[in-house]
């Protein structure tokens, strides 16, 4: 029963623009002109200082470890996930990507 409606004239202009190809915002992004390209950022947890803030505490979480050694939150759950495949921390608590780790004893 209600069929289509009837579109008003300001909507059947746009429409018809976007058909021509006159649509001047949707141009621009299809040409690639998007900017300056932003740079890659790599940051490096400094390994020594970080151990030592592990061994100096308790438990450790991805950001108390980031807030410490003033990376990126990302840097710093790379590192603790190394060093729990190379043995020096194991993975004590947590769960859902919230995890707890501690340095091993030996």
């Amino acid at each position: 029963m209600g069929g289509t409606k009837k579109v008003s004239p300001a909507k059947q202009d746009k429409a018809q623009g976007a058909k021509d190809g006159k649509d001047s915002k949707k141009s621009r992004k299809d040409k690639g002109e998007s900017g300056p390209r932003k740079a890659e950022i790599t940051v490096m947890v400094n390994e020594k200082e970080a151990i030592k803030i592990i061994q100096n505490a308790k438990v450790v979480t991805v950001h108390d470890l980031a807030r410490q050694t003033g990376v990126k939150v990302s840097a710093a759950n790379a590192f603790l996930r190394d060093s729990a495949k190379k043995g020096t921390i194991k993975r004590v608590g947590g769960y859902s990507g919230h995890y707890i780790y501690q340095a091993v004893s030996s």
